[in-house]
């Protein structure tokens, strides 16, 4: 199969990247069912953009270089802050229907680290409104194809380097080589490499996999942002509980009903997620029991918040009446691969955006709500950096194509358990070099055995993750070290990881 642009997945960057292109071919390949089991469709809380008469650009960027622990990539920073809300207006414009008051302007929440009300929602389900949106405009558009249930394994590189396309393998297990003038990653992040975390379980970090095989740099893979108030429930993943709940009113509480921010940060509840989920994996290691308690809210949580009121119900919880029992989860993915503003990764023909690029728009810690305006902005600016790259031409002269991982020993399923398990207890909320180093020996053990291209990938990533993390001596945002404990000015910079081989680099 030939075509213009590829764009591997189809969640809010990928499907923003083709919208944003010029009317040649684009294949759009999605691995998961169109519109479900992505990272963007279980988006809670909404997108944030200055909106408000009292709010600006400006002060929506200072909101996010504060909770980004002073290395956030300041160009990052003001390309989303600036072109936010018209992002917001494109939206409206393909009818998502965003809560609104009684006037008739958009209804917007509070949340976390953010100084004004910006975050523009529908109730609880914002990310599944924008997907069928995009994807009703995408479906519009005669020159897109859309290939549904499709993996992509690796990338095809030419004899100069650059990408020429990706092999995918269709449900079946049946190749399909796709040759194109430009391959865009948006594969989303890793968090389903962690044993307890709120994102789909197919979110591997597989593209990022895939281009670090290629060759590309990778970064900040230490940063890995942890949600306060999963639902301690047993399920995988656990569902989430957005922060805009606590944005409303509702507040973090152990089993005594004492209010675990009480003391630690002077925007209690609102503190930035990073200080919130060490709070309450504090409460944990002391061993004692978490909640969020939204009974003040009424029956007002219910009207707001009614998909998260279902699944508590489901689980035997009206949160109207009774806390809800949280614990932290990995959520997001703050590295990945390294691009600049406009998507273009280290590798010619290679363009990444949403949660599996690294811009530095987040630092070491992503200000909350604003993921989805990322895969908006980042993925339109794809789309029109696209734009004025030269059109296809069949004489593109390809490498070798790269052979299938070999298969190695071993149970895929009692592999990936053993890794997710790994990751949670030795790179979570808070770590240590003796618990990182027992989780790589742990990844590079799985590595030299893996029984499958899924596990071989997943054990590459994790080793990278662990490696970055090890390398960074010292606590920034998402990143806390127990054993180095405070800040160092020698790290005020971001990581960069070159692959292959992936060993961590500082720049």
């Amino acid at each position: 199969m030939r075509t213009s642009v590829l764009v591997i997945g189809a969640g809010v960057a990928g499907l923003s990247a083709a919208l944003a292109l010029d009317d040649r071919p684009v294949v759009i390949a999605s691995e998961a069912p169109l519109g479900r089991d992505l990272a963007s469709a279980w988006a809670q809380g909404g997108v944030a953009a200055a909106l408000a008469r009292e709010d600006s650009p400006a002060q929506h960027a200072a909101d996010t270089r504060a909770a980004g622990g002073g290395i956030a990539d300041d160009a990052a920073v003001d390309v989303l802050t600036s072109e936010a809300p018209l992002s917001i207006a494109a939206l409206v414009a393909l009818g998502v229907p965003f809560a609104r008051d009684d006037d008739g302007a958009l209804s917007l929440g509070l949340e976390g680290a953010h100084a004004r009300r910006r975050i523009a929602h529908v109730a609880d389900a914002t990310g599944a409104a924008i997907v069928g949106a995009l994807l009703d405009a995408v479906r519009a558009r005669p020159q897109i194809t859309l290939l549904e249930g499709v993996r992509a394994s690796r990338l095809l590189t030419g004899t100069d380097g650059g990408v020429r396309g990706a092999v995918l393998v269709g449900a079946g297990g049946e190749p399909v080589v796709v040759i194109a003038d430009a391959v865009v990653l948006a594969t989303g992040g890793f968090g389903g490499l962690y044993a307890r975390t709120t994102t789909p379980l197919g979110s591997r970090g597989s593209g990022i996999a895939m281009a670090a095989r290629a060759g590309a740099a990778l970064a900040d893979l230490e940063f890995v942002q942890f949600h306060p108030t999963a639902m301690r429930l047993a399920a995988d993943p656990l569902p989430l509980v957005s922060e805009a709940v606590r944005g409303e009113g509702a507040v973090l509480v152990d089993e005594r009903g004492t209010p675990i921010m009480r003391g630690i940060d002077a925007r209690g509840d609102l503190a930035p997620r990073d200080v919130v989920a060490r709070a309450v994996a504090d409460v944990e290691r002391e061993g004692r029991l978490a909640f969020l308690d939204a009974r003040a809210l009424g029956a007002t949580f219910a009207q707001r918040f009614p998909g998260i009121h279902a699944t508590a119900l489901s689980a035997g919880i009206d949160a109207r009446t009774m806390p809800i029992p949280i614990t932290p989860a990995a959520h997001y993915t703050i590295g990945g691969i390294a691009t600049d503003i406009d998507g273009r990764t280290s590798l010619p023909g290679l363009w990444a955006c949403g949660e599996v690029a690294a811009t530095g728009l987040h630092g070491a810690n992503r200000l909350a709500s604003n993921s989805l305006v990322e895969g908006l902005v980042f993925g339109a600016r794809v789309g029109r950096a696209l734009t004025g790259t030269a059109a296809f031409t069949a004489a593109r002269v390809l490498g070798a194509v790269p052979p299938r991982i070999s298969a190695g020993s071993g149970d895929e399923r009692a592999d990936v358990r053993r890794l997710r398990t790994a990751m949670s207890d030795g790179l979570g909320v808070v770590r240590d070099a003796r618990g990182m180093q027992r989780a790589l020996d742990v990844f590079d053990e799985l590595a030299c055995q893996a029984p499958s291209e899924l596990v071989a990938d997943a054990a590459y990533l994790a080793s990278a993750v662990a490696r970055s993390a090890l390398a960074r001596k010292e606590s920034r945002g998402a990143h806390q070290r127990s054993d180095h404990p405070a800040a160092d000015v020698a790290f005020a910079h971001r990581t960069i990881v070159a692959g292959p081989p992936m060993l961590a680099k500082t720049s």
